[in-house]
């Protein structure tokens, strides 16, 4: 069984948006947090953005991400969204989900990491084009 399974990614015209989903096997509170990663062609995958499970807390790469990008989670339905506001071309890529697995992190850190190293479950990926 797939423990992590993306879906909404497709082709999307500049300025519209888009919701990916993380479909998480089991439950989410197996994991202490989600992170969403991005490959753009020709470079190193980064994330995105990600949240702790358990609290809910986000974090976002940098203030442009946090404008347009939204991360949240449902722990009943066991899914991880992120919604992408006027998408540009610069977000095509692949976007793969992974989970931390290290849940004794929890009341240890109110905030999760955006190093893709340190998620040690990976989905394989959703790929997101933004042309005209």
């Amino acid at each position: 069984q797939v423990p992590l399974l993306e879906s909404g990614g497709g082709l999307v015209q500049p300025g519209g948006s888009l919701r990916l989903s993380c479909k998480v096997s089991g439950s989410t509170s197996n994991y202490f947090a989600i992170l969403w990663i991005r490959q753009a062609p020709g470079k190193e995958p980064e994330g995105v953005s990600c949240i702790i499970t358990g609290t809910g807390a986000p974090s976002y790469k940098d203030d442009f991400v946090k404008r347009r990008f939204t991360i949240s989670r449902d722990n009943a339905d066991n899914t991880v969204d992120l919604r992408i506001s006027h998408v540009e071309p610069e977000d095509t890529g692949l976007y793969t989900c992974a989970a931390d697995s290290q849940i004794f992190r929890r009341g240890m850190f109110d905030r999760c990491q955006l190093y893709p190293w340190e998620y040690d479950v990976r989905g394989q990926g959703t790929q997101v084009t933004v042309s005209s």
